[in-house]
């Protein structure tokens, strides 16, 4: 049951001191996500840095994540903590930790996060077992995804 405080404890520090939030440019991707069920909603951009100053692709280093968000503890401080994992992380090792991230959530409580890769985002296996709150740890990730796939496109596009 210590687990499970500490855990709580983690979520709540997130949620009441944010890291990260409030809109910053430059950014090359943004996203706008609504959880429909309970209203909770995030702006998030992203900013990709090229690996070899050249183009965006997987290689390419999340230079900055910022965000705008409104909603319940658990989404804020999901996003938060994505906040903190993906920064100085390049476009692929995010998206790996995207999934693992989303592996967990779809667990139904009976996942075994990998500390390594999640570092405070074990704080959700918990949250794990309520489905009607998967979706709420989940905004930020997806809207991450989108935010980085709309910088890809617009890199391709600028490439033609």
């Amino acid at each position: 049951m210590q687990l499970d405080a500490m855990y709580q404890e983690i979520i709540l520090d997130h949620y009441r001191n944010p890291h990260n939030k409030g809109l910053r440019d430059p950014h090359n991707g943004e996203a706008h996500h609504i959880n429909p069920t309970c209203g909770d909603e995030v702006t998030l951009r992203v900013t990709l840095t090229p690996a070899d100053g050249s183009v965006i692709d997987g290689s390419a280093t999340v230079s900055d994540v910022s965000y705008d968000s409104m909603g319940c503890s658990i989404s804020q401080a999901s996003t938060s903590v994505l906040t903190d994992l993906l920064i100085g992380k390049t476009v692929d090792q995010g998206m790996r930790i995207a999934e693992e991230f989303n592996e967990l959530m779809q667990s139904r409580g009976q996942g075994e996060p990998d500390e390594d890769v999640l570092e405070d985002a074990v704080a959700f296996a918990g949250v794990s077992k309520y489905p009607a709150r998967i979706k709420c740890a989940l905004l930020a990730w997806m809207a991450w995804k989108d935010a980085t796939a709309q910088s890809l496109q617009n890199e391709k596009e600028g490439a033609s």
